[in-house]
This record gives structure tokens, sequence and C-alpha cells, in this order.
């Protein structure tokens, strides 16, 4: 009896072991490529907002509503992870060499908040999990009965036909996903011929990469010369296919697309793509990034003061030249340009919050109220910005009024995910302001999310 029971206890871990095993590759699998830091600027989400406006409303989206977010990472990919957010990834946009290439992805990825796929990936996902629990199982008794090839048999078959139904579906969903872009994009009176170009572009990094060209049942996608063809056919018969791209839009794409790479490459990559010889805004733009980056203050205010002779009135370039002046610890020279900056373009959040933050840097207590002022219209017009919360805290705590601090530190930690501070903050803050108040009503909820946020932690 011993013998039988001990047996039997191995299996039983064997087959726990296996299961627990299971459950972390699906959880690997179904992880929202989130890791990636959110990068923040006013003059890129103006472009996107502009660019992808008329693609949303093809989609049958409110534009408002459907929001475009850079993440900071080398991959040249786009995706959704639920609601109506499309994640861009900064090497996607420094790869594209125009426009109108990031308006075939943006439109693309419109197909798959259109189409649900979010939702359906999650059902199909589950179907998938259902086939492989049940081979794994079956496969299992089998072993357990001492048929150890038939058992790992089943399991193997088991995998592949979970593993194949996951694939075929997904490359349906993308598919689809691939005719509804060029459905919106036609809508718009945007030619297509970015979108064939960006996948011809990764066509040609799936050959350097050796990646086979042939299979594409082991694929979560369709074979990228296989969708070439089928969108060539539908892009070619379209009305706007030689429509071309709007000068100033594009204009306007190549100066981000620099000002990105001054920004997340090596400064030296930064000086190969845009070498000093080259005097054109993009080049110079990123250099000023680059130079910035590598602390050479002087020749980062060199081409942006450059820049600033032939477009004195750019909210974009003057608040480059603040951001510089500010981080080269020079807050006072930085207040000009950037107050500048903020009456020029007095509905950009971002670039208030800046300014709210080089006159709390300045250490003069004269300039507390305009800061004050400055990054309470900032969080008004964009309240999920972390940093001009922390920013308006400092302010309330410097002033003496610690509950609006807390209130602002609870902001700050409830956007930043991290529950059991904003818990504390929000309570702190319910203690100092007068109840039924709007603030206090404000913390209060930050609270009753925060403490459920804790709970479910504590559950896990």
């Amino acid at each position: 009896m011993a013998d039988a029971s001990q047996t039997s206890r191995k299996r039983g871990n064997f087959l726990g072991r296996l299961l627990m095993l299971l459950a972390l590759s699906f959880a690997m699998v179904v992880q929202p490529a989130m890791a990636q830091s959110v990068l923040r600027d006013a003059e890129t989400e103006a472009f996107f907002r502009d660019m992808s406006r008329p693609l949303k409303e093809a989609a049958g989206l409110q534009p408002d509503n459907v929001q475009i977010v850079l993440l900071h990472s080398d991959d040249i990919n786009a995706f959704v992870a639920g609601g109506q957010v499309v994640y861009v990834f900064s090497g996607l946009v420094t790869a594209a060499e125009s426009a109108n290439e990031v308006q075939g992805v943006i439109a693309h990825e419109l197909g798959h908040i259109t189409g649900g796929h979010v939702v359906h990936f999650g059902d199909n996902m589950k179907v998938a999990t259902s086939i492989t629990l049940l081979s794994l199982l079956l496969g299992a008794a089998a072993m357990a009965a001492g048929a150890g090839e038939a058992g790992a048999g089943i399991m193997a078959a088991g995998q592949q036909a979970a593993m194949t139904q996951f694939l075929a579906y997904s490359r349906t969903q993308e598919s689809s996903t691939d005719q509804a872009g060029a459905k919106y994009l036609s809508k718009a009176g945007i030619s297509g011929k970015g979108s064939l170009s960006f996948f011809r572009r990764l066509q040609n990094m799936e050959f350097r990469l050796a990646i086979p060209q042939d299979n594409a049942y082991a694929r979560t996608h369709p074979l990228t010369g296989q969708r070439i063809s089928v969108l060539e056919s539908m892009y070619q018969k379209d009305p706007a296919w030689d429509t071309p791209t709007d000068p100033a839009l594009e204009a306007r794409f190549q100066r981000i697309k620099a000002k990105l790479a001054g920004y997340v490459l090596d400064p030296k990559q930064t000086l190969i793509r845009y070498p000093e010889s080259d005097q054109s805004i993009p080049a110079r733009y990123a250099r000023a990034y680059a130079w910035h980056k590598s602390a050479y203050p002087d020749k980062a205010e060199h081409e942006i003061d450059s820049l600033l002779a032939e477009k004195p009135d750019d909210p974009y370039f003057l608040e480059l030249k603040g951001q510089i002046l500010l981080e080269s610890g020079k807050p006072e020279q930085a207040l000009a340009s950037l107050r500048k900056a903020v009456e020029i373009a007095p509905r950009e959040p971002l670039i208030s919050a800046l300014l709210g933050h080089a006159l709390i840097a300045t250490e003069d207590g004269d300039n507390f109220e305009e800061a004050k002022k400055v990054l309470k219209t900032a969080v008004v017009r964009d309240n999920s910005n972390p940093f001009a919360w922390y920013q308006l805290g400092i302010v309330y705590d410097r002033e003496g009024d610690h509950a609006r601090a807390s209130l602002a530190t609870a902001e700050r930690h409830n956007l930043e995910g991290r529950s059991r501070l904003a818990l504390v903050s929000a309570e702190q803050a319910m203690q100092g302001i007068p109840q039924g108040t709007p603030d206090w009503i404000r913390a209060q909820d930050i609270a009753m999310v925060s403490r459920t946020a804790v709970e479910k932690e504590k559950k896990r």
C-alpha cells in the first residue's frame, strides 16, 4: 500500500506541475505588451490626432474617443489591447518613410477596434485552453494507467490542435482587418500606397531574418506576400490611389520623426542619420535633441536658435528651447520661451505643465501663483499626466495646503497604478478637505477605486 500511495502521489504531482506549466504558458501569451514606457509629446500627439481624424470618421468612430498612444520600443509594430486605444511603437515612426505609411498602419489597427478583435481573442483563447487542458487530462490519465507513449501522443495532438485553431483564427482576423483598413483609407480619400510600401518593408525584414515564406499555417498573420497581393489589387482600383499626401502633413511627420529619433536613439546614431551637413528643419530638430541628450547645451541651443530664427512663433520650437534651458539648470531663462509657447498654443497641456515645472524650479515664491494657474489648466485639459499632478502637489505643499497636496499625490499614484499609495494619499486628503466638496468627492472616488484594487491584490 505504501508503494501504490507513493506512485499515486507522484502521478498527482506530475499532473499538477503540468497544469501549472500550461497555465503559466498561457498567462505569458495573453499578457499585453505594455512593459514599454509611454512617450508624451505635444507636437506628436497633435500630429496623430490630425492625421488619424479622417480615418476614425471613416471607421464610424468618434475621433475624440479614440486615442493613439506612443510607446518607447524599437519594435516596428502597433497594436490594440482593449478599448479605443491604438498603441504605436516609436520604432515604427522612426522606420516609416512617410505619413502615408503611418496612416496605413493606423487604418489597420482601427479595423481591430471596429471588429472587436480583442474581445474575440479572449474567447478564442478560452477555446484553445479548453482543448489543451482536455488533452493534458486525457494524456495524464493514460500515463497513469501505464500507457506512457499513448499519453504523450494525446497531449501533443491536443496542443497541436489548440495551436492550429488559435493561429487560424488569428490569421482570419488579420485578413479581415487588412480589408477594413483598406476600406477606411478609401472612404477617407487617402491612398493605399503607404500601406503597401510598409508591408513591403516588413517583407524585406522577413527575408533578411530568413523567416519562412511558404508556411502560412504556423503564423498568426497571413503570409506577407499574400497580404500585399490582395491589398494591391484593392488599392490600385481605388479612386484615392494617386491622391498625394498633404505636403503640410508630410512636413509635420518628418519633423516628429526627426525629433523622436533625436530623443530615443543613441546620439551617435542620430548624427549619422542627420549629419551637420544637412541643414533641413527636421535634421536640425533631431540634432538639437541629440546634442541636449549628449550634454552639449551650447550646441543644442545653437540648433534650436537657428530654427527659431526661421520660425519665431513655432510653439514646439519654443517648447524645446525652454526644455533645453530648464534641464541645463537655467529655469529663469526658460520662462520667456515657455510663456510664449503657452500663449501661442494655450490648448497644449503638456507645454503648460512644462512651464509650471520651470516656474517651480526657479524656487522663487513669486512664481508659485502662476505655476498653480498653468498647472491647474494643464490637468483640467489632460488629467492623465502624472508629472503635472506631481508638480501641482509641490505648489500646494509650498502653500501649506497639505490636503490638496495629498489629493494631487493621490491623482498621480492612481495614474501610475500604485493603488496602496493612492489609497493612503486619498484618505489623507479627505481628512483635510471639507466633506461634500468636489475635491473631497474626487478623493473619495480615488480611495474607493484604490481600496478595491488593493483588496484584489491581497486575494492573489
